[in-house]
């Protein structure tokens, strides 16, 4: 049901990098996806070299982030409902130097460290250059280096989107943050209590500790304790598991309260039962957003758990790291050196 929901969901969005073979252009370095399959259809190759359109700009990529939904792609999850071109190089978090702009970029300059989420329409991350519209790039955060940015864009602006622009969190109310450990869950935590919120969080035995380092004002063990014993009347849950997390979450959520997932749609049934709202959301790249929470970063208001890094090259692994499900934070693979 979950990945039915996903994949409807994300229909339309997705169409993959087209590369174009043409023996002009410049070559790079990338992962290059040749069919559907398991990781080992990840081909670290030449590739040309992406040219940015009037609105795009050319990033040379020092960093980029790997998210399980990179892997979903790869094995042709979505494929039913794309327009799937071969060769594609996947990847959707990006950090680097500005490399070349085009007519409609006036906001940017060669030299200068941005970091985006690229979308799932496009994709491209997993190289050694990449193009983004001024729509999904920010500055880097001056705090981090490249491959702690690489780690942020897409999870943290899920977490933004999902708590504030769907179930419109506010400072003073508490939220129920399922799976707080994970890439989007340590940043949902920690925007929300940026935000004025009282933050509850499930996670494992071994991640507790990170819980409460990130700042959860509880911290529920979910292999040894039911969250519905401990959370109660909370005004919001942001669910990122889906099947029987959220079936038992309608009973915590307050009369007039919200549940946002990240992997499902709420049942309108038991939403109307318990007197509560509830909505799926997907992200959308939003250059404004990442900003704020660039701001954060650079506050020392959220910091970045960057778990493993992995170099370009073995991409092949760090997808079926994050494949687990038991990442701390985010993986990111090394593209390039960063620059002096």
């Amino acid at each position: 049901m979950i990945m039915k929901f996903f994949l409807a969901l994300t229909a339309g969005l997705f169409v993959s990098s087209t590369l174009v073979a043409e023996s002009t252009k410049p070559m790079m370095k990338a992962v290059v996806v040749h069919e559907y399959g398991g990781p080992e259809v990840l081909k670290y190759e030449d590739a040309p070299q992406p040219e940015p359109k009037e609105d795009e700009i050319l990033v040379r990529v020092v960093a980029a982030g790997v998210n399980p939904v990179d892997g979903m792609i790869r094995a042709g999850m979505f494929a039913k409902y794309s327009k799937n071109a071969f060769p594609m190089v996947p990847g959707y978090d990006i950090a680097g130097t500005v490399e070349k702009t085009r007519a409609k970029i006036d906001k940017y300059k060669p030299g200068d460290a941005v970091y985006a989420y690229i979308g799932l329409n496009k994709g491209g991350g997993y190289a050694e250059y990449a193009v983004a519209t001024d729509k999904e790039v920010s500055p880097k955060p001056k705090s981090l280096n490249f491959e702690e940015a690489a780690a942020v864009p897409l999870v943290a602006e899920t977490a933004w989107q999902a708590l504030f622009d769907v179930a419109k969190l506010s400072a003073g109310q508490t939220v129920l943050i399922h799976g707080g450990s994970g890439g989007v869950g340590t940043f949902a935590i920690q925007i929300a209590k940026a935000r004025g919120a009282k933050v509850i969080a499930t996670a494992s035995t071994a991640n507790q500790d990170l819980l409460k380092q990130l700042g959860a004002d509880v911290a529920i063990d979910y292999t040894k304790q039911k969250f519905e014993d401990i959370a109660k009347d909370v005004d919001v849950v942001m669910d990122t598991i889906g099947e029987d997390t959220l079936a038992r979450s309608y009973g915590v959520v307050k009369k007039g309260g919200f549940i946002v997932s990240l992997v499902a749609r709420p049942d309108r049934a038991e939403l109307e039962k318990h007197g509560i709202r509830g909505a799926p959301m997907s992200v959308v790249p939003n250059s404004d957003e990442l900003a704020e929470i660039t701001k954060l970063i650079d506050a020392k208001k959220v910091k970045v758990i960057v778990s493993q890094a992995f170099p370009l090259s073995d991409a092949v692994k760090a997808q079926e790291q994050a494949a687990t499900g038991h990442t701390r934070g985010k993986i990111v693979l090394k593209v390039a050196e960063a620059p002096k």
